[in-house]
């Protein structure tokens, strides 16, 4: 049985330490947060172990979980892998890409096992959906969300935007050729809302819309490819699938049939809405995360997945900036003690 230690306990933290108690391959040594209130209450809320620093709680860990404010999750993944533990790190990878390089830089000489939480690869309406994907051509997806504080303390495309950008990296496989971007900030002095244009080598379009200032929450991704379309919502957890096929037989009386007259193939539409199993998408990818220690596999998600979607995002802020007039900014040292994930 694996030990493993959660760095960060706080609303997500919390969530995690729940999840890795259920988790009959974990064996749950403990977390650590550098508030003494909050330890205390979540000691005693979970009857687990609060450690009095982030070395104890390694010497006592197999692996760490990782739960901190983004601009720690370097600080406190390197110091966990220069000691072969083996990480999950929850999205973004890094506060900057300089620190995502380094990262996996080590995470290859360790031979550990580094899992990143881009939680949108679990949910079950994407993995129903997933075997339907075959190579599409444009994706556009939407993730809005009502405004709220907590999030503001990174970029709406690191904190909103990089899901899709990981789901959509997960589809295409081709090499990008050209990304544009805009954004408008409203309420903080970083954009609020954003957009982008990710171009493939291959043709492959997928533009992606985030904003953490709308009125209500939508999380919803359409994949359009040769003679089919697949429509996800990932907050209802529900899929719908359309496809062009050529008709043979007897009309689908449920289906749309077409015919392009001159003696040519009919077709005819088809609709289809695959099962979608439910699951709690957190304790999959954790479950994931201690397969990929014990069986010694690539975790699903992966430290290259993670700087891969960094990488895209950063070049979207950079495009972003360049044509809003934003300040390039540098992030700033995180300070001492690691404090938990808000």
């Amino acid at each position: 049985m694996l030990r493993i230690g959660v760095l960060g306990a706080g609303h997500l933290g919390k969530i995690h330490i729940k999840l890795l108690k259920e988790i009959p391959d974990f064996e749950l040594s403990g977390f650590y947060d550098i508030s003494p209130e909050v330890s205390k209450a979540v000691e005693q809320e979970f009857k687990i172990r609060s450690f009095s620093s982030y070395d104890e709680l390694m010497e006592h860990s197999d692996a760490v979980d990782v739960v901190t404010p983004t601009i720690h999750h370097y600080e406190s993944a390197s110091r966990a892998i220069k000691r072969s533990k083996h990480v999950f790190i929850e999205k973004p990878l890094t506060n900057t890409l300089e620190e995502a390089k380094s990262l996996l830089a080590l995470s290859r000489e360790a031979d550990v096992k580094v899992q990143v939480g881009h939680v949108e690869r679990y949910n079950p309406a994407f993995i129903a959906a997933r075997p339907f994907c075959n190579q599409p051509m444009f994706i556009e997806s939407h993730r809005l969300a009502q405004f709220n504080p907590r999030g503001t303390d990174v970029s709406v495309v690191l904190d909103l935007m990089i899901h899709d950008i990981d789901i959509v990296l997960s589809l295409v496989r081709s090499s990008i050729k050209r990304i544009s971007a805009s954004g408008v900030a409203v309420i903080s002095d970083t954009p609020d809302i954003a957009n982008a244009r990710i171009e493939f080598d291959n043709g492959c379009v997928a533009n992606l819309t985030s904003s953490r200032i709308s009125m209500k929450n939508m999380r919803k991704s359409r994949f359009f490819q040769k003679d089919a379309y697949i429509s996800v919502d990932f907050l209802e957890k529900q899929v719908s699938v359309t496809r062009l096929k050529n008709l043979e037989g007897v009309e689908d009386p449920h289906g749309i049939t077409i015919d392009p007259g001159e003696g040519r193939q009919r077709k005819q539409i088809y609709f289809h809405n695959p099962e979608v199993i439910p699951a709690n998408a957190i304790k999959s990818e954790l479950e994931d995360f201690s397969k990929a220690i014990l069986q010694d596999t690539e975790p699903p998600v992966n430290i290259e997945d993670g700087y891969k979607a960094l990488d895209i995002a950063f070049q979207i802020i950079e495009k972003m900036n360049l044509n809003a007039g934003f300040p390039a900014k540098t992030p700033a040292p995180p300070p001492n003690p690691l404090p938990r994930k808000k």
